[in-house]
């Protein structure tokens, strides 16, 4: 397949966030004038500072797919887009951390946090937490709803929207199947390294790095030949992304990630870093770390522990080397891919940055 060649340097990655923020910076700012008598303003606000600082790689990795298969001139279209899926992220993490009892996000108090720091202090403890919890499910819903008042809003032909809007219902059931997945393991320990790649291959591949690619490609008109490269790219980054992740969560700096190293422990998610360290323990390893894990009052010095059996199971390396081998494996599927030598470079920057982070 041939696909016409972009100028050099177009729509560089800082272009796209810059981008995508200013859509979101708009749409929030028209919606607090929309009905200002009420709570809308607030609302809108919030969201408004809790999108800010994220990475921006679902957009990113939208207009890419778009570039990578000839583009065109049409970059608010595709801005757009791109901005539903940043705000439907909003969406799946506001309750995400509702789910996972999460106190920060991105160093700061998750929204249900900040929802129930706000409410009247003459109630009840349990009715102030249930405050805050409510509000967040709702916040959360109208980021859903709004992310869809994007999408419609974008300029979409009749055959773009017919070509993009499977793609994204596709990643919204998968996102959800992967986050019931990973509720019904969390807690569940088991040396099961497939099921937790399973999880992860639903949570975060598809849902993070080749539906992204998928939409942006398929505004562009993009064939199956181009589809079936993207996947074949996105589904091993994207489980790379997820491991990495992984580790951050016991092992990354709270300044960077903006979330303790115990949060993951207490909640007791079953990642493949656990069950490689189960399966490679004797009974008196795995004894602690079944006794650890997934006790809320677990603390720095229970963490250190739990630390030191991933390194004397070799649990770390292994994931370590999953990581770097499924990141070959994607940059591989670039060699013959039929992109734009501008998008098969961002991809590659793109991939480096999934997998070699801090946060």
């Amino acid at each position: 397949m041939t696909t016409p060649t972009l100028s050099p340097g177009r729509l560089d990655a800082d272009t796209v966030r810059e981008s995508v923020d200013v859509v979101l910076e708009d749409f929030l700012t028209a919606k607090a004038h929309t009905t200002p008598q009420h709570h809308l303003p607030y609302l809108s606000g919030l969201l408004k500072d809790f999108l800010s600082g994220g990475k921006r790689i679902r957009p990113l990795l939208c207009v890419t797919g778009w570039q990578a298969v000839g583009g065109g001139e049409d970059t608010e279209t595709v801005f757009r887009v791109a901005a539903c899926l940043e705000m439907f992220h909003a969406f799946a993490l506001i309750h995400d951390d509702v789910m996972d009892d999460s106190d920060t996000r991105r160093g700061r108090p998750t929204i249900h946090r900040t929802l129930a720091a706000l409410c009247a202090t003459d109630r009840r403890p349990e009715q102030i937490e249930r405050f805050g919890v409510s509000g967040a499910v709702l916040l959360g819903d109208l980021a859903l709803t709004w992310s869809d008042e994007l999408l419609h809003s974008a300029g979409l032909t009749p055959v773009q929207f017919d070509a993009v809007l499977p793609l994204l219902s596709e990643m919204r059931t998968e996102v959800m199947l992967g986050q019931y997945l990973d509720l019904q393991a969390t807690g569940e320990l088991t040396d099961d390294v497939e099921a937790t790649l399973t999880v992860n291959r639903y949570k975060t591949a598809k849902y993070t790095i080749e539906r992204p690619l998928h939409v942006g490609a398929a505004i562009a008109g993009a064939g199956p030949e181009a589809m079936e490269a993207f996947t074949a790219y996105a589904l091993p980054l994207g489980e790379a992304f997820q491991l990495r992740d992984d580790l951050l969560g016991v092992y990354g700096d709270p300044e960077s990630t903006g979330k303790s190293q115990l949060d993951d422990l207490r909640a007791g998610k079953n990642t493949t870093l656990i069950a490689l360290a189960l399966r490679g323990s004797d009974s008196v390893q795995a004894a602690r770390l079944r006794s650890l894990i997934g006790n809320p009052l677990l603390d720095e010095r229970d963490a250190a522990t739990i630390q030191e059996i991933f390194a004397a199971t070799t649990a770390r390396d292994a994931v370590e080397q999953m990581i770097d081998d499924r990141r070959t494996q994607a940059l591989r599927a670039l060699d013959d891919a039929p992109f734009t030598a501008d998008a098969v470079n961002a991809l590659k920057q793109i991939a480096r940055m999934a997998t070699v982070r801090n946060s």
